[in-house]
C-alpha cells in the first residue's frame, strides 16, 4: 500500500521522524485533513488557536490587513511548512490571516496532541525549538530585507527563503510559482516582481518560464540576497 500524503509528510517533517512508533501512532489518529481553494482562509485573525497546521500541498500566505484595507504579507508557506505554534504556546487567538494562494491541502494537529508530545517528548521540544529559531531568523531577514534592499534583491531573497529545510521541504530547483505569487510573497507591486524577475533572469539566478520559475543554482541566489544587504 502506497503511503497516504498525510503520512508522507509526518514523515517528511524532522518532527515526525523524532516520534516513537507509538507518538506516531497518536498522532496519525489524532489528525484531520482539510481542502481550501485558492483565495480562500485557512486561518483567520481572531481565530482560536485549536490546531497546529501542515500544508500537505498548495501554497499560502500570512498577511495582516489594516484598518484601511492596506494588506501586508508576513511570509509565504510551502509544502512540507508546518505553522501556527506561537499561538498555540501563547493560548491566544490568531494575529494572522493565512490565505491560501492556489488550491491546498491541511493537515491540523489538534491542540490536545501537540500539548501530549510538548509534555512528554523531548526530541519533539528540541525540533519545536529549531522550528521556532528558524523562523525567528526568517522574520528578521525579511524586517532587514525591507528596511535595506531594493525591489530585486528583496525578490531574490524571498525565492531564497523558500529552500530554508527548517521551515519546509526543499521544492527542488523547479518552483511552480507565477509571478503574481511572487509579487505576494515578497511584498512588492507585480510590476515591480516582473521587473526584478527580469534582471534576475538576466544575472543567470533565475530561468523564466511559461510554468513557473527555476533556480539553477540556489547557493548563488542566497549568495546575491545576501550581498545586496551588505
Amino acid at each position: 500500500m502506497l503511503p497516504s500524503e498525510l503520512s508522507s509528510i509526518i514523515d517528511q517533517s524532522t518532527w515526525g521522524r523524532a516520534l516513537s512508533p507509538a507518538e506516531r501512532v497518536q498522532v496519525m489518529a489524532a489528525t484531520t485533513e482539510r481542502r481550501v481553494s485558492a483565495g480562500q482562509g485557512i486561518v483567520s485573525i481572531g481565530d482560536s488557536a485549536s490546531h497546529w497546521f501542515g500544508l500537505i500541498d498548495g501554497l499560502a500566505k500570512m498577511s495582516v490587513t489594516a484598518a484601511d484595507g492596506r494588506i501586508t504579507t508576513l511570509t509565504g508557506a510551502s509544502h512540507g511548512a508546518w505553522f501556527g505554534e506561537g499561538s498555540l504556546l501563547r493560548r491566544e487567538p490568531f494575529r494572522y490571516d493565512v490565505i491560501a494562494l492556489r488550491d491546498c491541502h491541511i493537515a491540523e494537529l489538534p491542540r490536545a496532541t501537540f500539548e501530549a508530545l510538548r509534555q512528554g517528548s523531548l526530541p519533539f521540544n528540541h525540533c519545536l525549538q529549531h522550528l521556532m529559531n528558524a523562523r525567528l531568523g526568517l522574520f528578521i531577514g525579511m524586517l532587514r530585507n525591507d528596511r535595506l534592499l531594493a525591489p530585486d534583491a528583496r525578490v531574490a531573497a524571498c525565492l531564497a527563503s523558500l529552500y530554508n529545510p527548517d521551515l519546509a521541504f526543499d521544492p527542488g530547483p523547479r518552483l511552480d510559482l507565477t509571478q503574481a505569487e511572487m509579487a505576494l510573497l515578497a511584498g512588492v507591486s507585480r510590476q515591480r516582481a516582473n521587473q526584478a524577475l527580469q534582471r534576475l533572469h538576466e544575472r543567470g539566478l533565475v530561468c523564466l518560464g511559461s510554468r513557473g520559475l527555476q533556480i539553477p543554482d540556489v547557493e548563488a541566489l542566497q549568495a546575491y540576497a545576501f550581498e545586496s544587504s551588505k
